[in-house]
């Protein structure tokens, strides 16, 4: 039985020198090797400004002072939610009640005290002259000088007694106004300290946000390290491998070879068929 037939083809006699010269400088650069990866840095770390910033961020946030300000913002919350005001207790009860104190050292105890001053003097004023009056009126005395002074004591005493009532009268009055007021004014530290109360007790929680910030960017700057690592480490891994690949992509191609064809059986029997035909 016959063999196969073998067919030989080579690229043009033009190509030949190119190719030569190509595959000589894949071998060159496949002996060459790879690169190094880049020797310099690849991370940018943070900033001075950056850094600072991060360092007064966290010596503020865990220091003292934000402790002690947001013990003293609760403090006065509590007082306000309790209905605190500028006012003692006494006062503000008074207040609430339109009280008036009149006693000694109050406003009304001292004007009272000056309209009692003023009603002696005219007292020691009037009545030596009501006497030297009834003496050369009736010489020798009598008891019409003790009825007229009698009237003008009482006459003194009821002026007395009205500008009291009428002091009272006008103190009574503003008590009264201040009433509604005070109570307000009460109600307006509840709400006011109502209001607050979710800032005053979330602050601790803005301060933690900081420095969880602060973490985070340290932490993304730590992961950022470790991926830069990881791309070089995958990078050398991967060299020899890629090197390989450029190498026989380089020389790859359709550039002529020899095949060889060998013919079926039944086709050379159809063949002998033929032969044998064209004999007979």
């Amino acid at each position: 039985m016959a063999g196969g037939a073998t067919t030989r083809t080579e690229p043009w006699a033009e190509q030949k020198d190119y190719l030569t010269t190509g595959f000589g400088e894949a071998g060159r650069l496949y002996g060459q090797g790879v690169p190094d990866y880049y020797p310099g840095a690849t991370l940018a770390g943070f900033d001075p400004s950056q850094t600072a910033a991060q360092q007064a961020t966290l010596g503020y946030a865990m220091g003292p002072r934000p402790a002690a300000q947001q013990a003293a913002a609760e403090q006065v919350t509590l007082g306000q939610m309790a209905g605190a005001t500028p006012f003692t207790t006494g006062q503000m009860t008074d207040l609430l009640a339109g009280n008036v104190n009149y006693g000694a050292g109050t406003p009304f105890g001292m004007m009272a005290d000056v309209y009692g001053q003023q009603y002696q003097e005219q007292l020691s004023k009037a009545l030596p002259a009501i006497r030297q009056q009834m003496v050369e009126y009736q010489p020798g005395g009598g008891s019409r000088g003790d009825i007229v002074q009698g009237m003008a004591e009482t006459a003194a005493s009821k002026n007395l007694a009205q500008n009291l009532a009428q002091m009272y009268s006008g103190a009574y009055g503003q008590a009264q106004g201040m009433r509604f007021p005070a109570a307000e004014m009460r109600l307006g530290q509840q709400r006011a300290g109502q209001a607050a109360y979710p800032s005053i007790m979330s602050a601790p929680l803005e301060m933690y946000g900081a420095v969880g910030d602060v973490g985070a960017q340290r932490r993304a700057m730590t992961q950022e390290a470790i991926n830069q690592a990881q791309q070089k480490y995958q990078y050398e891994q991967a060299a020899p491998m890629s090197a390989l690949q450029q190498y026989m992509a380089n020389i790859s191609g359709d550039y002529g070879g020899v095949t060889t064809q060998t013919p079926s059986g039944l086709s050379q029997l159809g063949q002998l068929v033929g032969i044998l035909g064209g004999r007979a």
